[in-house]
Order: C-alpha cells, then sequence, then structure tokens
C-alpha cells in the first residue's frame, strides 16, 4: 500500500511563493503518473500538474507559467513549486499516484484514475 504524505502549505500574500512536497512511503515514479489536485471550498477536485516517469509534465491552463511540478527519486518525493500566488489558488493541494496513466490534461480532469491519495494540506492566498 502507497502511501502519500503532503506537506508546505501555509497562508501567503498575493505574488508570493510556496513549495508543496509529497513524500511517498516506497519509490513508485518509475512506474506511477504522479499529480497535484486541489479543491477548494463547494468546488469540485481539479487536476492541476502531472508528472511521469520519463518526466513529461502537463500543467492545468489556470497554473501554467506559475507552477512547476518536479521530482526527486533519491528522497522519494514530489514537488509542486508555486509562484505569484493568486487568491483564487486557495484550495487544499493532494498528492495523487495513479499506474501507467498518460501525462495530459484529460488525465488531469479525471481524479478517479488515481489509486493513490494524500490527505492534503492547505494553502489560502490573500489579497
Amino acid at each position: 500500500q502507497v502511501q502519500l504524505v503532503e506537506s508546505g502549505g501555509g497562508s501567503v500574500q498575493a505574488g508570493g511563493s510556496l513549495r508543496l512536497s509529497c513524500a511517498a512511503s516506497e519509490y513508485i515514479y518509475n512506474k506511477y503518473c504522479m499529480a497535484w489536485f486541489r479543491q477548494a471550498p463547494g468546488k469540485e477536485r481539479e487536476g492541476v500538474a502531472a508528472l511521469d516517469s520519463d518526466g513529461s509534465t502537463t500543467y492545468a491552463d489556470s497554473v501554467k507559467g506559475r507552477f512547476t511540478i518536479s521530482k526527486d527519486n533519491a528522497k522519494n518525493t514530489l514537488y509542486l513549486q508555486m509562484n505569484n500566488l493568486k487568491p483564487e489558488d486557495t484550495a487544499m493541494y493532494y498528492c495523487a499516484a495513479g499506474s501507467y496513466l498518460p501525462v495530459t490534461k484529460a488525465t488531469l480532469t479525471n481524479p478517479s484514475r488515481f489509486r493513490y491519495w494524500g490527505q492534503g494540506t492547505q494553502v489560502t492566498v490573500s489579497s
């Protein structure tokens, strides 16, 4: 059973930056598509970014150019660098892993395809 643990959330002002981390209980990055999702109160879960074992990435249009997804295989850790944060980025952010999923925008729209999820970390951006 893969366990994912997020950290790094917090409260920042608009224009600020945060880096989220997702530590995995075992080495999974060579066979899983890893992704970040977010969910604001009253809204559906939204895919933010995804990365596969080869390092290919995809981003939601709302964060492209501001967020960067990356991984450190030696540390079994996934990251999400978030720059130029906006109040609309406020949400609970979740790390997810799914087997052999294509890294496409379509995958980001289908969270049910991801088998493993972390508990989430809260990001709050004030104006």
